[in-house]
């Protein structure tokens, strides 16, 4: 009983989590008067936790320390130019100034920063590495408190640019040193070409072969790579014409690495240079890196397929009128899209980028429709001797289906509708296959366009309930569910008078209203107050429905429902926690256990405060209540630990 009397109080507990720093903010201004005065003893030891102490207080509260900058800095440059200053005490006061430096605004600091400069450009030429590494990382945070912007907040930083840029270049060049100072030589170089590249027209012919020259180094590649990642994502536009041709060769060249992490950084940073720099880069050398790209398409890595798939989206953008990339992209990377389309374990990121590349082809009129629709509806038939396709696989080819239509257009949209709805009039039972993936591919369309034009395609829909496939009927009120959230005045009545008047199809029929709730609470729409009555006086008639299937969708239902509506909710679940019927008390409590969710929400404010009333059914008579409630508490509580 403890356990669920501390879940009922955590609330309390969240408010008072920030009571502690409140009371550390308003000292502040005492503990740095503190530090200042222990920062000009003689005792390193003291020195060394003086800005220990400080590098603590900005990582629990960033910012805190706007009004004092300036009296922290004597204590900084005294700490990096006194000679009698050990290795230990300047990196403390390297790491503190670096934190600092990154947790607060760059206006802050632009009075100091003559003054704050030298001493850290001063340490870029330590001897002992870890020094050097840390001023280094210094020195980026340097570039961008200098020129946050291409305006630069009105601040005059052209003196700083090339006195940073002769500190970087110094070590960048110099090839006998730690890898841990090479690498931060490398990221601060490309964060100083990427913001001060239009002062530095002069040095670029030097500094960017020397990053390439990096690259073919198998120690400070992958840092290069993500060097030219910074340098192609400038607002400046850095030029890069005497680079450029080398550094796609290089690229290209990583895409067959073993190296996941380099392959990775690769693929991000090609796509940053196309982007860029496409009407630069010859067609050649796109068709070189498709084919590279489809050697990387398959489930064994999704993420790293993901990426791949972004890139062929980028190349096909920059590149839509050339017929070679074109044909490049049908002949090796289609044919392994297809393929990664029938995974089981296809989702997320790598569904998203795989629905972008069906569309992108479209829009690129590399392949025509009717090629690619025809390739996808076949990509769902089994092999022979096969276990059939993945239900999963099933609901991906659907939702490339539906955003190949949205591509094409109007007409070709209008008539894949026509075709598909056909397809549901064959009863046969040797087409449910084909009944199946055109319900699914119906819903997805009708999610992302009003289908409404098409006649009575909600009555066609619901005479698949009759299917005697359990997996027909499923997909039939999946369909319903989702061309209803395109049109809600039209066909959530439909739905709504539906489950009131057919009983045999009330539980298909609660799904597909489950269908609109969870998408308009993905989307965070708001229902009108009509539709909110009519869907809340609905629900709680079934709570006390005698069949559990029933029940449960409809706490799923309400507590969907609470995410997009709070206010509504969460006062009417309270009051039938006192509910005569025991169905209804679980019910409720189990509608909760549906709204508590990991991301914030708008309902936190509001269930948190009352969700005792819900924990506190764990002292109910009725056996289904208590079990719902044991499921709430876990919930909560892990809730509140993430």
């Amino acid at each position: 009983m403890s356990r669920w009397m501390s879940s009922i109080h955590s609330l309390s507990y969240y408010v008072k989590l920030e009571i502690p720093r409140c009371l550390l903010n308003q000292e502040v201004p005492k503990i740095v008067k503190s530090i200042n005065r222990q920062l000009r003893e003689k005792s390193i030891k003291t020195k060394v936790g003086a800005f220990s102490v400080l590098r603590e207080l900005v990582v629990v509260l960033p910012d805190c320390l706007a009004e004092h900058i300036g009296s922290l800095i004597p204590g900084i440059e005294k700490a990096l130019n006194d000679k009698s200053s050990t290795s230990n005490l300047k990196i403390e006061a390297l790491t503190f100034t670096r934190l600092v430096l990154a947790s607060h605004s760059p206006p802050v600091f632009h009075p100091y920063i003559k003054a704050l400069s030298s001493p850290v450009l001063s340490a870029v030429g330590e001897r002992y590495y870890k020094v050097t590494a840390e001023a280094l990382r210094v020195c980026g945070e340097l570039v961008r408190v200098v020129r946050p912007n291409i305006q630069g907040y009105g601040f005059d930083f052209k003196p700083y640019v090339r006195p940073l840029y002769n500190a970087i270049m110094s070590r960048l060049t110099n090839q006998d040193q730690d890898q841990e100072v090479k690498e931060c030589a490398i990221s601060c170089m490309g964060l100083v070409i990427s913001t001060f590249g239009d002062n530095l027209k002069t040095e670029l012919p030097v500094c960017l072969p020397v990053l390439v020259d990096r690259m073919g180094n198998e120690i400070t590649r992958l840092t290069a790579v993500k060097a030219f990642a910074v340098i192609a994502t400038s607002p400046l536009r850095i030029e890069l014409p005497c680079v450029l041709e080398n550094v796609i060769a290089e690229l290209t060249a990583f895409l067959r690495k073993a190296n996941r992490a380099l392959r990775q950084a690769t693929l991000g940073t090609l796509n940053s240079l196309i982007v860029a720099y496409g009407d630069q880069i010859g067609s050649s050398a796109y068709e070189v890196i498709i084919v590279e790209l489809s050697t990387l398409i398959s489930d064994s890595d999704l993420h790293m397929a993901a990426l791949a798939l972004e890139l062929c989206c980028t190349l096909m953008t920059d590149r839509k009128s050339s017929p070679n990339v074109g044909l490049a992209v049908r002949n090796k990377v289609l044919p392994q899209a297809l393929t990664l389309i029938k995974s089981p374990l296809l989702q997320g990121q790598a569904l998203l980028a795989l629905r972008n590349f069906f569309a992108a082809l479209v829009y690129s009129a590399n392949t025509s429709f009717d090629t690619l629709l025809d390739s996808l509806l076949s990509s769902a038939k089994p092999a022979p001797q096969s276990g059939g396709v993945a239900k999963q696989a099933l609901y991906s080819i659907a939702q490339c289906v539906a955003v190949l239509c949205l591509a094409a257009g109007d007409k070709k949209c209008s008539s894949t509708v026509d075709m598909l709805t056909e397809m549901l009039k064959d009863d046969s039972s040797t087409n449910s296959a084909k009944q199946h993936l055109a319900l699914l591919c119906l819903g997805e369309i009708g999610r992302r366009k009003d289908l409404s034009l098409h006649a009575n395609i909600e009555t066609i829909i619901i005479e698949s309930f009759q299917s005697p496939f359990e997996e027909i009927k499923s997909a039939a009120s999946y369909a319903l569910g989702n061309i209803a959230v395109s049109n809600l005045s039209k066909y959530l009545p439909f739905i709504l008078d539906q489950i009131d008047n057919q009983q045999k199809k009330q539980y298909l029929l609660l799904h597909s209203l489950k269908e609109v709730i969870v998408r308009q609470s993905v989307d965070k729409a708001e229902f009108q107050d009509s539709s909110v009555e009519k869907i809340l006086k609905l629900l709680f008639t079934h709570c006390e429905s005698d069949e559990e299937g029933v029940r449960n969708v409809v706490a799923e239902c309400l507590g969907k429902i609470a995410l997009v509506e709070p206010a509504k909710l969460v006062p009417a679940l309270k009051v039938r926690t006192t509910s005569p019927a025991a169905f209804t008390r679980a019910t409720v409590v189990i509608a909760v256990k549906y709204s508590i969710v990991e991301r914030p929400e708008k309902i936190d404010e509001i269930i948190y405060p009352e969700i005792s009333s819900f924990l506190m059914l764990i002292k109910d008579h009725d056996r289904a209540t208590c079990q719902a409630c044991s499921c709430l508490g876990l919930k909560h509580i892990c809730s509140q630990q993430t």
